[in-house]
Parts: C-alpha cells; sequence; structure tokens
C-alpha cells in the first residue's frame, strides 16, 4: 500500500468516526426518546382511578429470553400465587423494564410467576393531601383485591423497593393480611438514623427537632400539605445529590465513548429514567420526615399511619430483605433491623453488590439478587 493510499485510508476512518460522533450527539441532544430501549414488555393495564392503575404482564410470546450474556429459557410451568410489585413514589416505572437484557418484569415472567405492578402515576398538587394511610390503607388494599379477582388467588407475594418495601411492610403490619404469603423488600431502611452519613444526618435533624418541639408549638403535620408538594425535578437533582460523584461521571463516560452506538442508547435508556422523576404528595413529604427519618419509629418496630399504629411484630409472611453493599440510602445495617421486628418463621436477609438503583436493575442485578430472589420465591408460591 503506497503512503497515499495510507494517508487516504486513514482519512477515510477518521471521517467515519467523525459522522459517528456528530450523529451520536445530535440524537442523544434532540432525539433521545428515539434511543430509549425501556419499557418494551407488553402489559395490559386491568384498571385505573385517573392516578393509579393496575398492570398485568401476560405470558410472554418467545421461548428463551435473551439476559445480555445469557438465554433464560421461559418456564412451561406457571407458581400458583401471583407477584404483585409495590414500586416507591417519586420513580417512573421505567426501573422495572430497563433494558430489554435486564427487565426485572421480564424475568419473572420467564421464572413462572403472574407478575402484576401498581402504577402509582404522577401526583400533582391536587393529590397533596395522600399520605401514607391513603397509600397504605387505602389504595393498596383496593388493588390488591383486583389482583386477587383478576388472578383468582387470595395467597399473594408483595415485591418492594425502596419506599415500596416500606409500603409493603406498613399494609402487611396493619391490615393483619394473612393471604400475603411472601415478602420481598430490597433497599428499604428500617433503622434510618443508621444510614451512614445521610442517617447522621437524619440524627442531626431528630435533635433539631426536639428543641423545636420543646420550645415552640410548631409542628411539621401542621401545615398545609399543598405547600410541601415536591416536583418531580426536585426529586431527580435530590436523587442525583446522594451521588454526585457517579452523576457526573455519568456525563464523562458519555463523552469518551460518544462514538458507541450502544453506549450511547444505554445512557439515554438510564437517563430517561432519572430525569424523569414523579412528584411527592405533600402529605407523604410529612409523614415520611417525621417518622421515618426525624422520629426513627421503624427503628422500634412501629410506624404510626394516619390515627393507626402498624406493629411490625404482626407480619409472619415469609420474608426476603435485600440491601445493596453501596446503598447510601438505606445501608446494610439500616436494611438488617427489619429482622429483629418481624414475626416470620422463614426470613433471610442478603447483602449484594450495588448502590439503590443497582440492587433493583444495575448491570449486575440479574446475576447479584435476581436468581436468588426468584430460586427463594419459587420454593414459596406453589
Amino acid at each position: 500500500m503506497s503512503r497515499l493510499q495510507a494517508t487516504l485510508k486513514h482519512s477515510s476512518g477518521l471521517g467515519r468516526k467523525a459522522r459517528a460522533y456528530t450523529g451520536n450527539a445530535f440524537d442523544r441532544l434532540f432525539r433521545s426518546a428515539d434511543m430509549v430501549l425501556a419499557g418494551q414488555t407488553p402489559f395490559d393495564v386491568l384498571a385505573g382511578d385517573g392516578l393509579v392503575s393496575l398492570r398485568y404482564y401476560p405470558p410472554l410470546t418467545e421461548t428463551t429470553v435473551d439476559l445480555g450474556d445469557a438465554t433464560l429459557p421461559v418456564a412451561d410451568r406457571v407458581h400458583r400465587v401471583p407477584v404483585v410489585i409495590v414500586p416507591p413514589l417519586a420513580v417512573n416505572m421505567l426501573i422495572y423494564d430497563l433494558f430489554p437484557q435486564r427487565s426485572l418484569v421480564r424475568y419473572l415472567r420467564a421464572r413462572g410467576f403472574e407478575v402484576y405492578l401498581i402504577d402509582w402515576g404522577m401526583p400533582t398538587r391536587e393529590h397533596s393531601h395522600y399520605n401514607l394511610h391513603t397509600y397504605v390503607a387505602e389504595l393498596l388494599p383496593r388493588y390488591l383485591e383486583k389482583v386477587r379477582h383478576h388472578s383468582g388467588e387470595q395467597d399473594l407475594s408483595l415485591h418492594g423497593w425502596s419506599m415500596g418495601g416500606l409500603f409493603t411492610l406498613f399494609y402487611a403490619a396493619l391490615s393483619g393480611d394473612p393471604h400475603i404469603r411472601n415478602a420481598i423488600v430490597v433497599g428499604s431502611p428500617i433503622d434510618s438514623h443508621a444510614s451512614g452519613l445521610i442517617g447522621r444526618l437524619y440524627r442531626r435533624f431528630s435533635d433539631m427537632a426536639g428543641v423545636v418541639r420543646r420550645h415552640t408549638p410548631f409542628r411539621l403535620h401542621n401545615v398545609k400539605p399543598h405547600w410541601l408538594h415536591t416536583p418531580g425535578w426536585a426529586n431527580t437533582i435530590g436523587f442525583k445529590l446522594t451521588n454526585p460523584v457517579g452523576s457526573l461521571m455519568g456525563y464523562w463516560e458519555l463523552l469518551l465513548h460518544l462514538g458507541d452506538r450502544e453506549f450511547v442508547a444505554n445512557h439515554a435508556t438510564t437517563a430517561a429514567f432519572l430525569n424523569r422523576m414523579v412528584a411527592y404528595p405533600g402529605g407523604i413529604i410529612q409523614d415520611t420526615v417525621v417518622r421515618v427519618w426525624i422520629d426513627n419509629q421503624l427503628s422500634e418496630g412501629t410506624i404510626q399511619i394516619g390515627d393507626d399504629l402498624a406493629r411490625l411484630e404482626t407480619i409472619q409472611a415469609n420474608l426476603l430483605a435485600i440491601a445493596g453493599d453501596d446503598d447510601t440510602l438505606a445501608t446494610p445495617r439500616s436494611a438488617a433491623r427489619v429482622l429483629d421486628h418481624v414475626s416470620s418463621t422463614d426470613k433471610t436477609f442478603r447483602v449484594v453488590p450495588g448502590g439503590h438503583m443497582g440492587i433493583l436493575a444495575g448491570s449486575r442485578a440479574p446475576e447479584a439478587s435476581w436468581i436468588e430472589l426468584a430460586d427463594w420465591l419459587g420454593k414459596r408460591s406453589n
């Protein structure tokens, strides 16, 4: 090859790279919605009230599911006890179906489970008065009843991540529902004051709250919930601030891999979840800030839900609790306290690799937690 030919080939290669970088950058900035890979698993909406809806994921039509590094055969046999996913507030539902090769709902269906999901919707200021009682004592039992009607089964398994795990525990404790066969709680803080750095911050707030209560008539629950309504963009910023270095590194890595179409699409997909968080109703802010964070009621095994007191000791469902070794919002030390309070004779606690989001839907989640979760659940679902 002559020097001229080599130069032309090198120039052609640089041109292709330049076009790839330019095209990917343009699509990521202006057509990111077209690059998002999340939310591709079909589902039926069984019921809804204009805000909350109930999803059902029907049987998969394929015979195998691609997990990226492996292929999972779709089970022929369906477990009798359905799984109901109870999400936290503030997040959109893309997290449960983030990538075709990394979808919790698709994975559970492939492992032979009937899968339902309660979508809390996108609350507005009209829903500011919604509080823990609204979700745990009104909406959750209403939609669980719809699951039972559709599935024909009374026994249910509840899967809750983050606040969804707390909702699961609160409902089981408050209702005394004897047909909650299994409860899976993932990344849910029980002793919020034990959650590392953020736990120390909560303890400082608790000390300050004690001074305020002793010397002033101010109570957070006396504030109109409307004023505490937290918009989705604020929740997005708050979540990213829990790991600011990681958030910035994500964009730095995007620049480094801008020529890799697959990497750019994955980044756009993850951003679609992180950048589209949902509002918190003011009533929820009041209840969680005071009862979960400041007063740390759960560390003693109780939580006030409206006028009622829910006691974790009343929970007898089989329990699997999972914590992430790098989770700053619900550290293993904080999450493990659930075992001290529930009356379950069958209870298991596991620490897996990952942070708060990673333990549910990170790249290591299928091997780190999904396999064990499905194995554990399968033995207790027939």
